[in-house]
């Protein structure tokens, strides 16, 4: 239902749907991946009562900040995406957008997400620079690193420390546990998602830890998703959490073993669902944080 709304915009204007596939708004994974840990940080940093504006403001900035990285993501890689199977269709590099439009777009969407963060604090606003740079910088740093999934971790985090600021004015030390937490979490999930391009990275000398790890590669994603529940019940510890967002973790984990049994053979399709089912994951632990504090009263 939710793509066939999409699909109908195409009757307001034809390349409607191009734009959307560029934006990735037809496979809201990315923003399930990026909305959770913004909402984790934002229900503890408001005790269980986040304000209905800080709400608004995280929610919609999440939705048009994953949008422009798809954007300028496919802008970096508009040459090399015809050469891999799986995203030679993408509309930059199939030619139905071109690379001046995907600026212009790119622009818009990063003006509209800064005008939100304008309704929060002067602190939330300097952050919020540090937000754009990495989400910048991100799609270019396959070419010289094998590390652009620990950029990638760094970028999806950054909504934390903005969610304390925005709603405490501070950011105490322990926000950092779950800033770890969730850095650890996405090379994690984001190892599996280069698992599923691996070869036709090595082909066209595209790096990724997926390269990197080679067949240590479920063993590290494995112990990378055990340091992050770790961190995160370091702070659960400091934040005075209690049962619920202890089972919420526990639930968290269940997702971590059905993943590293389906990739057991590390088939490319195996290792995309793996990628796809740590949305679970993080709305378990968001389901916890959010009973948590419920229960309280």
């Amino acid at each position: 239902m939710y793509t066939r709304l999409l699909k109908s915009l195409n009757r307001f204007n034809p390349r409607a749907w191009d734009f959307i596939q560029l934006m990735r708004l037809d496979k809201p994974i990315g923003i399930y991946l990026l909305l959770w840990p913004t909402l984790w940080a934002l229900w503890i940093a408001a005790e269980g009562v986040p304000s209905a504006k800080n709400l608004f403001i995280f929610v919609f900035g999440v939705i048009l900040m994953r949008a422009a990285g798809c954007v300028i993501n496919d802008y970096a890689d508009r040459k090399v995406d015809g050469h891999v199977s799986r995203t030679r269709a993408r509309p930059l590099a199939s030619g139905r957008i071109s690379p001046r439009e995907a600026l212009v777009l790119f622009a818009v969407l990063v003006a509209a997400s800064f005008v939100l963060v304008l309704f929060t604090n002067a602190t939330t606003i300097w952050l919020s620079f540090g937000g754009l740079a990495l989400a910048a910088c991100y799609p270019f740093m396959k070419r010289y690193t094998y590390y652009p999934q620990v950029v990638l971790g760094a970028a999806f985090s950054w909504g934390m420390p903005m969610a304390f600021t925005a709603e405490t004015g501070n950011l105490p030390p322990e926000a950092w546990l779950l800033y770890i937490a969730n850095l650890l979490w996405t090379v994690a999930y984001d190892t599996y998602y280069a698992m599923t391009d691996r070869e036709d990275d090595l082909k066209i000398g595209v790096k990724s830890t997926a390269i990197l790890f080679g067949e240590a590669d479920r063993l590290i994603i494995a112990t990378l998703q055990g340091l992050a529940l770790l961190c995160l019940l370091l702070a659960g510890s400091r934040f005075e959490l209690g049962a619920a967002f202890y089972l919420g973790l526990l639930g968290a984990a269940g997702c971590f073993a059905w993943q590293w049994r389906m990739t057991r053979n590390r088939k490319p399709m195996a290792c995309f669902n793996a990628f796809l089912h740590n949305h679970w994951a993080g709305l378990a632990i968001f389901v916890g944080i959010v009973l948590d504090y419920a229960l309280r009263g």
